[in-house]
């Protein structure tokens, strides 16, 4: 098979290594890709956005099957312009990506569903935000831009002094652009967060192992939000009777609700949970795999990629057994001094070379180009280091012991990935 991929970060390059390992696929392209992915597809100067342009290219090249990684194009409807001209495409279409597209959407379809979440109030006037806030609202609290933020659209707010600020950045200063004509003002929620990645096909649907994202710039959680420092799998929080509880009271009723909608979604839905003293709760909805996410998860995945989202696409995900490794991963993002805010680019990177041939360790490029002959830094997450071993502590030190290796002028990274796993049970670990 011909497979094209849509998108240019480090999750791309995971969807790409994956893909590449079916004896079904003899080509991959990347559009626009980067200069990681360029080692294993052909990347082609499109962007994510044209989409006739990459609908152009699919039926030239005869392209079997192409995969969106990236929410804007899904959002924005890429999939209904590949459908529209007969080519098999993995993803949600416009109507359904709005899961993802407006939080407003999705909470207001958890609370019709009674779909477990975070109480909350949306709001398309400033000033009546600021009057919710002044009156009736419990701090903490959270407040969400409606729209794509780029991860980075939630402000936590600890008194009502912050929470101005936040209305201001979200709704008046327009900080996160259009997607924060409208927001959600939200409950704060405690305890464990945990992302399951699941496949579906509008009907049936089958979770992939858990992991944790690490959000924050900074140790300890400190710091601006970000698209993402780090990641591991599978989380030691996420129990079997957690599992059970999630499966039959949020991911199938949201398949669902969906589907009652006439919003069917067929692709990847990514919860993204709280576990709190009173259950399992959905903070948001992804509809695409998730970044880094999708470094931990992909590498633990014993079945062929391709099939699985083929299943996806024609409604036949009832017949796959969907299998993982009874291993750990640990993924660690090496970022540009001055991420998530401003940041040089073109410095280059040295140390790769440590880590290639390993059947352990993968360097996922996220913000990378390559001059005379050399990787070079091109964006905020640069390189997403991931390690896999028998346990979340050895698959935790290997992938420190990678990023230790690989350097470039301003590189930064958490220290502290994965910290959490202390925490658990040992049995758990």
């Amino acid at each position: 098979m011909k497979i094209l991929i849509v998108g240019s970060g480090g999750r791309e390059h995971a969807l790409a290594w994956k893909i590449a390992q079916s004896p079904r696929c003899e080509k991959i392209w990347c559009a626009p890709g980067n200069a990681g992915i360029g080692q294993i597809a052909e990347c082609v100067d499109i962007k994510a956005m044209e989409f006739d342009r990459l609908a152009d290219f699919a039926q030239e090249k005869g392209v079997d099957l192409t995969v969106i990684g990236m929410d804007d194009p899904l959002v924005g409807g890429i999939v209904d312009v590949f459908e529209a001209r007969g080519l098999k495409v993995f993803g949600p279409r416009k109507c359904a990506a709005i899961l993802e597209g407006s939080k407003a959407f999705s909470k207001d379809l958890m609370k019709k569903y009674n779909i477990p979440t975070a109480g909350y109030e949306t709001f398309d006037d400033p000033a009546e935000a600021l009057r919710y806030l002044e009156t009736e609202a419990n701090f903490p609290i959270v407040l969400k831009a409606d729209g794509l933020a780029l991860g980075k659209g939630v402000l936590i707010c600890a008194d009502l002094d912050e929470a101005r600020d936040g209305v201001r950045a979200i709704m008046e200063d327009k900080q996160f652009g259009d997607a924060g004509n409208q927001m959600v003002i939200e409950e704060f929620m405690t305890g464990r967060e945990v992302s399951v990645l699941s496949f579906t096909d509008g009907k049936t649907i089958l979770p992939m192992t858990s992991a944790q994202d690490h959000k924050r710039a900074g140790d300890g959680d400190t710091g601006l939000n970000t698209g993402g420092m780090g990641t591991f799998s599978p989380s030691p929080f996420y129990t079997d009777e957690i599992a059970a509880y999630c499966q039959e009271k949020i991911f199938q009723p949201t398949v669902d609700a969906m589907a009652a909608e006439g919003r069917t979604f067929k692709g990847i839905i990514f919860f993204g949970l709280m576990l709190t003293e009173q259950g399992p709760k959905v903070l948001e909805y992804n509809a695409r795999f998730g970044d880094p996410e999708a470094q931990v998860v992909l590498p633990r995945m014993r079945n062929d990629l391709i099939n699985v989202m083929e299943a996806c696409v024609e409604g036949t995900l009832d017949k796959v057994d969907l299998q993982f490794e009874d291993n750990a991963a640990v993924c660690v993002v090496v970022a540009s001094g001055g991420y998530p805010v401003s940041y040089g680019k073109g410095y280059e990177i040295k140390g790769l070379e440590t880590v290639d041939g390993r059947d352990d360790c993968f360097v996922f490029h996220a913000g990378t180009a390559s001059r005379d002959g050399a990787f070079v830094t091109n964006g905020g997450r640069v390189l997403g280091v991931t390690a896999t071993g028998s346990d979340l502590k050895q698959a935790r030190a290997k992938a420190y012991e990678a990023v230790e290796k690989i350097t470039f002028e301003k590189a930064f990274f958490r220290h502290d990935i994965g910290k959490a796993i202390d925490e658990a049970p040992e049995s758990a670990r």
